[in-house]
């Protein structure tokens, strides 16, 4: 399968689903018929089935007719209604109960509770383990367990990472062949990385721990006289995080490290004779991770993030906790493809909270004439450093879940192409005609719908149509602004890393930041205003450091000792430079004072500039500030310019008086750089 091109077919014939049907092991109760010679998978797939007792094992091989046979399943089942208006397209309305991440049932499992951090919820490993063996047995008993073997990144990238996520959920499997490179081709990649460990061939893991990519890289970096490594390339941190590995006596001897282990059950076995629902779910709900042997068990949702357990689980939480060991980064951000009139293109990554504009930058279209903006990815991206010493990011996964109610043709039109077909539309209204709605889809509500609870809705009745957190799923390949390069195995080089957050008050449009450890000091205070403030004043602030507060793996602490460590690894002309962005300050009449949507390409237009030396900046107490902005055509006053370009002192030192705050939350896992970055900027503003 040609996953750069992937979209199903329309028609599958009924010789197709029979074909498919007699290919699936059936019964529990006999030997379990396995495609893989991978024996730890093989052995994993019994144990689990062995625990959740189903009454059928199915390994997805992610083909067009495995996606028609299980979509009409879960039609027949009334999971699914098929959109009359959308190809190949599916409605699902979840139970109310069901409908959004559950951050306090979120918990990382670390050996020790320290790793955790204060920001994340901790379990003892061994005490969810016992939970754990008591939830799941006998959960998936009268329902059919899926083995789902896939592939986060580019088949094959040197970026990318291999999992297996079991589940009881067919919603699950289809949404996971949208949203990952899944099937066989992802199981043939697990194989090959077991075969080649077994050999000592160079496709297994280094014996202290480190891939053979590390060794290259590191060695890359010591041959561009990159300081402060090792003799062999890598810095002691690395040395450090492979010595623990190695101690622990590491997955990887015997296979668990070829591929992350991820589990989910809806948590609602089914007796004999006893009728489904649509959407199963237990009141009940655990989404735990283990990140010294990379799993994710996940019981009780049906829903996202909750059960497909590729995205945060994996993406961020499990992945961050990979790339702090060895060396990378897993991070909550878009990466775009800026393309000027004349020049290279450059590639841009951004972190933000949500609610704060991401996908919508991600696929922008720019007003200023002759700029090109194209998609690589709007949620998630995954960055090492290539042999030539640059960053290097991919989007770690092969479609979009993304956020439907706010999304139009005025805010977002590429996503609102995107949707054409091939899409799982979850917990939107449904229209009288066989299409779905949400708001802001369009200005004017359609006169009758019926709303995501099933129930007669018109624009008289009091309350959204759609939830707010209802869904789409769709095939990235679909969106008209894709760019060639997501599908790179070797990612594209990252020029600029973007934060912000969405602030009324103090923060300017765009700030430069004054070094790489700066620009850490700016991702690390990312916060968005969750009440309004007195004039001039600063509101309460809702903290999200690099917008990965819900998603880091370990101690934040940590976290940004890593990130201040990479920079310390590379060689400083090579890394990207950071900047902060806020699209929402408001005037003391509460009103936005700048346009946003596609005139954030003109801040865009002048971060490249800087890049290529062509564009001046006015040095502030906080970072570096335009001293011009391209603002042709646009309706801003000179008063609304000198509101976003500037810096109040006064304000920012009540600004910078909230820090100690936030920064003592992580005790002496908060690194001593970033107090020498807040001392440093009281004495600015003394």
């Amino acid at each position: 399968m040609v996953y750069a091109n992937w979209l199903p077919r329309l028609f599958v014939t009924d010789d197709d689903l029979a074909r498919d049907k007699r290919s699936h092991p059936v019964s529990i109760s006999v030997e379990i018929s396995s495609p893989t010679d991978h024996a730890e998978l093989a052995a994993w797939v019994r144990e689990i089935a062995e625990l959740t007792k189903p009454d059928r094992v199915e390994w997805c091989d992610g083909s067009e007719v495995e996606w028609t046979r299980l979509t009409n399943l879960l039609v027949e089942q009334g999971t699914f209604k098929r959109l009359a208006k959308r190809i190949n397209s599916f409605y699902a309305a979840s139970d109310p109960s069901d409908v959004a991440r559950v951050e306090d049932r979120t918990f990382i499992c670390s050996e020790r509770r320290e790793d955790a951090g204060p920001t994340n919820n901790w379990i003892d490993p061994g005490e969810m383990r016992e939970t754990f063996a008591e939830l799941f047995d006998g959960c998936m008993r009268g329902r059919t367990m899926y083995v789902v073997p896939f592939c986060m990144g580019p088949l094959g990238g040197n970026i990318s990472q291999l999992g297996v996520e079991i589940t009881d959920s067919p919603y699950v499997v289809v949404s996971m062949r949208i949203m990952t490179r899944m099937g066989t081709e992802a199981l043939r990649l697990i194989e090959e990385r077991g075969a080649a460990r077994q050999a000592g061939g160079s496709e297994g893991r280094a014996s202290e721990g480190l891939s053979k990519r590390d060794h290259e890289y590191g060695a890359a970096r010591q041959a561009g006289g990159s300081e402060g490594r090792a003799s062999d390339g890598l810095s002691k941190r690395d040395h450090e995080h492979g010595a623990a590995r190695k101690a622990r006596g590491e997955r990887h001897s015997d296979g668990q490290g070829d591929f992350v282990k991820a589990v989910h059950s809806v948590g609602a076995p089914l007796e004999p004779g006893q009728a489904d629902v649509p959407w199963p779910c237990n009141q009940t709900k655990y989404i735990s991770h283990f990140p010294e042997t990379r799993e994710i068990w996940s019981y009780g949702s049906g829903y996202g993030g909750n059960a497909l357990l590729g995205k945060k689980c994996y993406a961020l939480r499990i992945a961050s906790v990979m790339a702090r060991d060895e060396g990378w980064l897993a991070e909550h951000m878009l990466i775009l493809k800026l393309t000027p009139p004349k020049g290279e293109a450059r590639y841009v990554a951004a972190a933000f909270p949500s609610a704060c504009g991401k996908t919508n930058l991600a696929m922008l279209r720019p007003t200023i004439p002759g700029w090109k903006v194209e998609t690589i990815g709007d949620d998630i991206a995954w960055m090492r450093f290539g042999p030539d010493g640059r960053l290097y990011a991919i989007n770690p996964e092969a479609g979009f879940f993304g956020v439907a109610p706010g999304t139009g043709e005025t805010t977002n039109a590429n996503a609102v192409a995107t949707l054409w077909g091939n899409s799982i539309f979850t917990n939107v209204a449904l229209t009288d005609d066989g299409d779905v709605w949400w708001e802001g889809l369009t200005d004017e509500p359609p006169a009758h719908l019926t709303d995501w609870k099933g129930r007669s809705w018109t624009p008289e009745s009091g309350e959204p149509a759609a939830h707010p957190n209802a869904r789409f799923t769709t095939p990235a390949a679909q969106c008209p602004t894709i760019a060639p390069e997501w599908q790179d195995p070797a990612g594209v080089p990252i020029s600029a890393i973007l934060f912000g957050g969405r602030r009324a008050t103090a923060v300017p449009l765009v700030t430069e930041s004054l070094s790489w450890q700066h620009g850490i000091f700016l991702g690390a205070n990312v916060a968005s205003e969750k009440t309004a403030a007195a004039e001039g004043r600063v509101g309460e602030l809702r903290r999200d450091p690099f917008a990965m507060l819900p998603f880091c793996g370990y101690n934040m602490g940590d976290y940004f000792g890593h990130w201040i460590e990479i920079g310390q690894s590379a060689d400083p002309a090579k890394l990207p430079r950071i900047y902060y962005v806020n699209w929402f300050r408001k005037d003391a009449s509460g009103r936005f004072v700048w346009p946003g949507f596609g005139e954030n390409s003109r801040v865009l237009k002048w971060i490249v500039e800087r890049l290529n030396g062509e564009a001046d900046a006015v040095a502030s107490p906080i970072g570096n500030l335009p001293a011009r902005l391209d603002t042709d055509g646009l309706d801003l006053s000179e008063q609304d310019l000198e509101l976003l370009l500037s810096v109040d002192p006064e304000v920012w030192r009540e600004e910078a008086a909230l820090i100690p705050g936030h920064f003592e939350t992580f005790g002496d896992h908060m690194p001593k750089e970033l107090w020498d970055e807040y001392h440093a900027l009281v004495k600015r503003l003394a």
